[in-house]
């Protein structure tokens, strides 16, 4: 797909950041409520195949991560709507 639309990375910016954020919830100690490795690729495979299974990837992962930190209380449904806000009105500018 790459090629066909001749983008020289393959790789979209936003899959970068999402990998980066999983690898770092992989690594936090700073909460129980943050799930670990397993128990988050566990939880993001069973959402992938049942909720969120009509969605492309990698926006189904991103989905997934936001319904499960949302789920565990990480962060609110308020503060995300804000911070989408904020980032799409700064890529709309």
């Amino acid at each position: 797909m790459a090629a066909k639309y001749g983008v020289d990375n393959p790789v979209p910016p936003r899959k970068t950041s999402l990998d980066g954020v999983c690898d770092a919830l992989d690594q936090a100690a700073c909460g129980t409520n943050i799930p670990g490795f397993k128990e988050r690729r566990d939880e993001e495979d069973t959402l992938l195949a049942t909720i969120y299974s009509s969605l492309p990837y990698p926006e189904n992962q991103l989905v997934s991560l936001a319904h499960s930190l949302i789920v565990r209380g990480v962060i609110g449904e308020t503060e995300l709507e804000e911070r989408l806000s904020t980032i799409r009105a700064r890529l709309e500018a």
